[in-house]
């Protein structure tokens, strides 16, 4: 048997902190699924985070993240003193890489820098960005982590194909399900 590369979809999907992109990423999983196509969601942040999970008795959960320790392992440590700000962007290329052979649809829901996007999008020819921006909201991050490159180094970026709005949650679902609906053509 022949395993061929599947041409999946490639969603990369940014936002600020709790702004809805696991939410996003969710509602294109079901769409993809009710359809029958498998998804996985390959996450940017994962490798930094299992560095973390050994470092501390941090468990994953997100509610209790280790925020200033991520920022600081990421930016400080690995991009700037280390001086590998590629380290995980080409671990991510090649995830994707092996899961196109899987996928029909891979998720990328933690899109943080624009290295992240333009990477992805020079290899891949399947790409689909999408910033959420959630109004009315108020950030439970501290003003250092506000601050912080990986909640500001998209704040200039415009290179999206969507931007949706995250209002209401029946809403905020219609529209990703239209993205969906657009991008196979449906």
């Amino acid at each position: 048997m022949e395993i061929k590369n599947k041409n999946p979809k490639i969603y990369l999907l940014s936002a600020k902190a709790r702004h809805g992109k696991d939410t996003a990423a969710g509602f294109l999983k079901k769409f993809y699924e009710e359809d029958g196509k498998k998804v996985i969601f390959s996450r940017a942040g994962k490798y930094i985070k299992f560095y973390a999970m050994e470092m501390t008795d941090w468990d994953g959960n997100e509610d209790t993240k280790p925020r200033e320790l991520l920022q600081e392992l990421g930016t400080e440590v690995i991009r700037n003193k280390l001086n590998k700000a590629e380290m995980f962007i080409e671990r991510q290329l090649d995830d994707i890489e092996i899961y196109s052979y899987f996928y029909d649809a891979i998720i990328v829901p933690d899109i943080r820098l624009p290295r992240e996007i333009e990477s992805v999008k020079e290899k891949f020819d399947n790409v689909v960005t999408i910033n959420i921006k959630r109004i009315n909201f108020e950030t439970e991050l501290s003003s250092s982590q506000q601050k912080h490159s990986t909640e500001t180094a998209m704040d200039n970026y415009t290179d999206y194909d969507y931007v949706v709005i995250n209002d209401t949650l029946e809403q905020y679902e219609k529209d990703i399900y239209d993205i969906y609906k657009k991008e196979e053509n449906l």
